[in-house]
C-alpha cells in the first residue's frame, strides 16, 4: 500500500495533511437541500442568488472555511435528478463570482456529472467532490485527471445490500481509488469519503463513525460529512435539521479523534471552533505558555 503524501499541492493551493483538520463549507445552490439551506428559489432572480451565494461564501471563509463546496443538485434520498443544463445554470455563475470575490479559497464543485465538473473547473473551481465515487459518469475520472486537481471520492451504498458497513465501505473506496488511478489521476490527488448517510442504516452509520480510523489503511486523506444528517436526528429522538448542531459537533470531534483530515459542515463558525479544540488535543497545541 502506498504511503500518503504529507501535502497535496496543485496550482496556488496546498493541503498539508496532518497539520490541521480542514473545513469544507457547504453551499447548496438548490431548492430542495435536505438541510434546508438551499439558496435557490423560484422567487429569486439569478443576480440575487449570486449575491447571496457570495455573501454566504465570504462569511464561511471569515469563519474559517478552507474549501467552499458548491452543489447544484440535491443528493438527499428521493431527490429528483437535475438536468445538465439546469445544474450548469445554477452552479457556474456562483463559482465564477466566488472565485472573483475570494481568490484565496479553494472552491469544490459537488457534482456527479463530468461536464459540470469540467465547466466549473474552467470557471474557477479547484477540486471536485463526486458522491458517486467516479462511478456516476464514465468521463468524470478522465476530466479530473486532465485538470490535475484533487477529487473527493465517496462510498455510496444506496440501493446495495450491506452486510459489513466498514468492510463494504472500504472495498467501495478501494474500487474508486483504482478507477481513478487507471484514468490517470495522481495518487496524491485522491481524497476518500466513507459516505455517512449514503445507504447505511443509523446503527451502521454509528459503527462507521466509531471505526473511522480503520480507513487509514487506504493511505489517503479522509473527509467526513455527517453534518445535520438524518442519523443525528434519529439518535436524539427525532430532532429536526435545524436542531442538530450539537450532534454535528460530536461527530466532528469524534472524527478528528479517529484521524479524519477534513470535515464537510454547514455551520462553519461553530464547527471551526470544535475542530480547533479537537486538533489541540489530538494534534497538539503550539502555545507553550502556561
Amino acid at each position: 500500500m502506498r504511503s500518503p503524501l504529507p501535502e497535496t499541492r496543485w496550482g496556488r493551493f496546498a493541503l498539508q495533511w496532518g497539520s490541521k483538520t480542514y473545513l469544507m463549507g457547504v453551499l447548496n445552490v438548490t431548492p430542495d437541500s435536505f438541510s434546508g439551506d438551499g439558496l435557490l428559489s423560484a422567487a429569486s432572480p439569478e443576480e440575487a442568488l449570486v449575491v447571496t451565494a457570495v455573501e454566504r461564501a465570504s462569511a464561511m471563509v471569515a469563519d474559517g472555511a478552507d474549501v467552499i463546496d458548491v452543489g447544484g443538485e440535491s443528493t438527499r434520498p428521493g431527490a429528483a435528478p437535475v438536468l445538465l443544463e439546469e445544474e450548469l445554470r445554477r452552479v457556474l455563475p456562483v463559482v465564477r463570482a466566488i472565485a472573483a470575490a475570494q481568490p484565496a479559497v479553494a472552491i469544490s464543485v459537488d457534482t456527479m456529472k463530468a461536464e459540470v465538473a469540467r465547466q466549473a473547473l474552467e470557471a474557477g473551481a479547484s477540486l471536485v467532490n463526486d458522491v458517486s465515487g467516479l462511478h456516476g459518469d464514465a468521463e468524470m475520472a478522465a476530466v479530473v485527471a486532465s485538470y490535475a486537481v484533487p477529487v473527493v471520492i465517496m462510498s455510496n451504498l444506496r440501493g446495495k445490500e450491506c452486510y459489513d458497513p466498514l468492510g463494504d465501505t472500504a472495498r467501495a473506496l478501494a474500487r474508486s481509488l483504482e478507477r481513478g488511478l487507471q484514468a490517470g489521476i495522481r495518487w496524491e490527488m485522491l481524497i476518500v469519503d466513507p459516505g455517512f448517510g449514503f445507504g447505511l442504516a443509523p446503527q451502521e452509520n454509528l459503527e462507521l463513525l466509531r471505526r473511522l480510523g480503520e480507513l487509514r489503511a487506504l493511505a489517503r486523506p479522509i473527509l467526513i460529512g455527517a453534518s445535520r444528517k438524518g442519523t443525528l436526528g434519529r439518535v436524539l429522538g427525532g430532532l429536526p435539521v435545524d436542531e442538530r448542531q450539537e450532534a454535528t459537533a460530536a461527530t466532528v470531534a469524534l472524527s478528528i479523534a479517529q484521524g479524519v483530515d477534513m470535515v464537510r459542515v454547514h455551520n462553519v463558525r461553530a464547527m471551526a471552533r470544535v475542530a480547533r479544540m479537537a486538533d489541540a488535543v489530538v494534534r497538539g497545541w503550539p502555545d507553550s505558555g502556561r
